[in-house]
C-alpha cells in the first residue's frame, strides 16, 4: 500500500470499531469479519475476497502498536489538510510538511516527486525510521517483514485398519463447525501426520492462511499385522499337514481367500509369500508374508494317542534341542 493511502483509508470504518478501540477488542471483531468474509467460506465471490483483504490490511495496522500511533498521526495531519497543486492559497499539502519540518506557509516549500529518490514515500519513510514500512507486495499489506501466515491447526483421526490401507475421503468437524473433507492417501500408517495447506486459521494483515494438520491413529486388526509396505498373517497347520505337505487356505485383506502350497516337512515358524497382497503406496505394494504356526491337538483320544505313540517308535531317536543346547555351553 503507498503510503498516502493512510489519508483516504478510514481503518476503524473498515473494521466497524471506535478510534478508542482496545487491542482485545479490535481482534475479536477482525476474526469475526475474518471468519465472515474469507474466500474459503466465500468461493468465488470477488466481494468478498475484496473485503476480506481490507479486513486484513486494516487489523495488520491497528493490530500494531507503533503503526497503529503512525497511522493516527498521519490521519491527524491529514484530516483537515487540503491538497493543492501548487502555491495558491493557504493550508494547502505542502503548508502542512512545512510546518512540521519547521517552516512558514510563506516560506520555502517542501516538494513531493513521483517516484525516483526523495520523493512522497522516502520522506514519509525518513519521518517514520524506514521507507520500506509502506510498501505494497503481491501477498497484501507488507507492515514490517511481510505478511504473515496464519496459525496451523491440528486435528486427530482414528481410522480402522482396512480404511487405512485402502484410502478413503473422511469428513472432520473444525473449530468453528465447519466440516472439511480430507482425503487419506491409501496406505497411510500409524501416527502420521496429513497436511491440508490454506485450512487453517487466516491471516492476520493479508498473508496466506495457515495449514490444517490431521493426526491419523489406526486401530488394529484381528487378523493382519502391518510391517513396512508388508502385511503379516499367522496361519495354523495341522500336523499331518506340516508333515506329509499341504495345499491350505490363507485369508487376504478386503480379497478372496488364496491358496498356498505347505510343503512337507515345514517347521513352525516357516513364512510363505504372496506377492503383491501387501500394502499399496506410492513407493510400491508390499507382499503378504504368512507364518506357519503348526497346531497341536490339547485331546487325544485313546485311539489318537496310540497312533501318536507307534509315530514316535517308529522315528529316529533325536533330541531336536541337542544343537541348542550345544551352542548355549559354548
Amino acid at each position: 500500500m503507498a503510503s498516502q493511502d493512510w489519508f483516504d483509508k478510514d481503518f476503524y470504518k473498515v473494521l466497524g470499531v471506535d478510534k478508542t478501540a482496545s487491542d482485545a477488542e479490535l481482534k475479536k471483531t477482525y476474526r469475526k469479519l475474518a471468519r465472515q468474509f474469507h474466500p474459503d467460506s466465500n468461493p468465488g465471490d470477488a466481494a468478498a475476497e475484496n473485503r476480506f483483504k481490507e479486513i486484513s490490511e486494516a487489523y495488520s495496522v491497528l493490530s500494531d502498536k507503533d503503526q497503529r500511533a503512525e497511522y493516527d498521526q498521519v490521519r491527524a495531519m491529514g484530516s483537515g489538510a487540503r491538497f493543492t497543486a501548487g502555491g495558491g492559497g493557504q493550508g494547502g499539502f505542502e503548508d502542512v510538511f512545512g510546518g512540521m519540518f519547521g517552516q512558514q506557509g510563506g516560506g520555502q516549500r517542501v516538494r513531493f516527486g513521483q517516484g525516483g529518490g526523495g520523493g512522497f514515500e522516502d520522506i514519509l519513510g525518513g519521518m517514520f525510521g524506514g521507507g520500506t514500512g509502506f510498501g505494497q507486495s503481491s501477498g497484501g499489506y507488507r507492515g514490517f517483514g511481510g505478511p504473515t501466515k496464519g496459525r496451523d491447526v491440528t486435528a486427530t483421526t482414528t481410522l480402522d485398519f482396512v480404511t487405512a490401507i485402502a484410502g478413503d475421503t473422511i469428513k472432520l468437524a473444525q473449530g468453528n463447525g465447519r466440516p472439511v473433507n480430507v482425503r487419506i492417501p491409501a496406505g497411510v500408517a500409524d501416527g502420521q501426520k496429513i497436511r491440508l495447506r490454506g485450512r487453517g486459521e487466516p491471516s492476520p494483515d493479508g498473508g496466506d492462511a495457515g495449514d490444517l494438520v490431521v493426526t491419523v491413529h489406526v486401530r488394529k486388526h484381528p487378523v493382519f499385522e502391518r510391517d513396512g509396505q508388508h502385511l503379516r498373517v499367522d496361519v495354523p497347520v495341522t500336523f499331518v499337514e506340516a508333515a506329509l505337505g499341504a495345499t491350505i487356505q490363507v485369508p487376504t485383506l478386503g480379497g478372496e481367500p488364496v491358496k498356498l502350497r505347505v510343503a512337507p516337512g515345514t517347521p513352525s515358524g516357516r513364512v510363505l509369500r504372496v506377492k503383491g497382497r501387501g500394502v499399496a503406496t506410492k513407493n510400491g505394494t508390499g507382499d503378504l508374508l504368512a507364518t506357519v504356526q503348526v497346531a497341536v491337538p490339547s485331546h487325544l483320544s485313546d485311539k489318537a494317542k496310540e497312533a501318536v505313540e507307534a509315530l514316535a517308535a517308529a522315528l529316529p531317536d533325536e533330541d531336536p534341542r541337542e544343537d541348542l543346547l550345544a551352542k548355549a555351553r559354548s
